[in-house]
């Protein structure tokens, strides 16, 4: 940095979407200054990451340091509470295979690398420091930003672009008003570290575990030194009525799901509780005049397909490109800072398809006993390996597998088509939980 007062581009937050921004603007030679209000390492989930990572991962020069620290990760596995059924789908059958792995990583652990190769490819970086408060000033003047380190001391920096990777703070969506929550998936969530919790082996070792409960899902993603981060994500019956500590509370929960339940036997908390609420949201604004908002503080959804890191390590590159034209042309900046919020938003409801529809009988059902007919379980696999960005080869098995779930909806509205096992009104028998 030539001047910290007066930055090309100030980067609020220093997350995956932050720091991966900042060290593209920084190779770019552009004066970038990421702030980040807490200091590395910090707990976060998110911590499986998806095959289309890889390549990003590459292009910041982080790739082997990101595998020393991960698991090696193949697939995803989906079990069933209901029939105790479980159904692997490895990322070798997507229809891109120039990816076929991922890895699963402590996320204090991730973003402390990320935010470092931030620094060390030129961006000054600021930890323990909040911003406070941005004012944006008329066409072509720089913005003000006010920041208070840990310490108690306002400092205040004049940029000529703001990107805003504040996560779920939604810095300034929040401030703008622009955040609209997702009313078709209202869920919460509580999470810890555990130890002693059983893994997989054979060819599903290193798989992500999504465990399908009754009003919810469960992620079992294991992690190194035996650690397994477990969460549940609940809809509001899940909770409704629900009383006790966080602790006792996911106990109950954990109880209650035979698959989680004879995993866990034994196993030890290592960790804090943590809990969060309203998963899924939106800005209805993403950019304007020298702004713009990339990763969580744009947009989030329900973490069920592990997309949160590539969302936010996508937008963090693209968000790089459009700050990176802005300050040479503003009206081709800004046409690429729509586009980002354009290609993230139709990215979202792409996965979303998927997500606002997994506690329905026939999903579950078609999900458990995937078929392969016009490459449709293959083309599921590209999706859950992260291929969101309109693949053209995904258009075929895509259309053909919502097709094949509205045909059987509507059937089994009726009560007429094939069986769902995911539909049965009875549970495990006892002597199977």
């Amino acid at each position: 940095m030539t001047n910290t007062a007066s930055p090309d581009i100030l980067v609020i937050g220093g997350g995956p979407a932050g720091s991966t921004a900042a060290a593209l603007l920084a190779m770019r030679g552009r004066d970038t200054l990421l702030v980040e209000k807490e200091a590395h390492p910090r707990f976060h989930i998110g911590e499986s990451l998806l095959p289309a990572n890889l390549d990003i991962l590459e292009r910041l020069g982080v790739l082997e340091e990101v595998r020393d620290i991960g698991v090696h990760k193949p697939g995803a596995e989906f079990v069933s509470d209901r029939t105790g059924r479980s159904c692997a789908f490895p990322f070798a059958h997507a229809l891109n295979r120039n990816r076929t792995h991922a890895w699963q990583v402590k996320r204090a652990e991730l973003d402390a690398l990320l935010f470092a190769n931030a620094r060390r490819k030129g961006a000054t970086t600021l930890e323990n420091t909040r911003v406070t408060d941005v004012q944006f000033g008329a066409p072509g003047e720089r913005a003000t930003v006010r920041a208070r380190t840990g310490g108690g001391e306002e400092l205040t920096f004049r940029p000529r672009y703001v990107l805003d990777a504040s996560g779920r703070d939604t810095f300034l969506a929040g401030r703008m008003r622009v955040k609209a929550m997702n009313k078709y998936n209202n869920t919460a969530a509580i999470y810890a570290h555990f130890q002693g919790v059983e893994r997989r082996s054979g060819e599903l070792d290193g798989y992500i575990s999504i465990h399908l409960a009754e009003d919810g899902w469960f992620w079992l993603i294991p992690l190194p030194g035996d650690v397994m981060s477990i969460g549940f994500v609940g809809n509001q019956s899940a909770w409704k009525g629900r009383k006790g500590t966080p602790q006792e509370l996911f106990e109950a929960r954990i109880a209650s799901s035979p698959t989680v339940a004879a995993r866990t036997r034994g196993a030890e908390m290592v960790s804090e509780i943590y809990s969060t609420g309203n998963y899924s949201y939106r800005a209805q604004q993403g950019c304007g005049e020298g702004f713009l908002m990339i990763g969580d503080a744009y947009g989030f959804v329900d973490p069920m397909f592990s997309t949160g890191v590539l969302m936010a390590m996508t937008a963090g590159e693209l968000g790089a490109k459009a700050a990176h034209a802005w300050l040479d042309d503003p009206v081709q900046g800004h046409r690429l800072a729509q586009r980002t919020n354009r290609e993230l938003a139709q990215a979202m409801d792409r996965i979303s398809w998927l997500i606002y529809r997994i506690n329905d009988p026939v999903m579950r059902s078609l999900f458990m006993a995937p078929r392969n007919t016009l490459w449709m379980r293959d083309g599921i696999i590209n999706m859950l390996a992260g291929n969101l960005r309109g693949d053209p080869r995904a258009v075929v098995p895509i259309l053909s597998f919502k097709a094949v779930f509205h045909t059987l909806s509507a059937l089994h509205r009726i009560g007429l088509g094939p069986a769902m096992p995911e539909a049965l009104p009875e549970r495990l028998p006892a002597a199977a939980e």
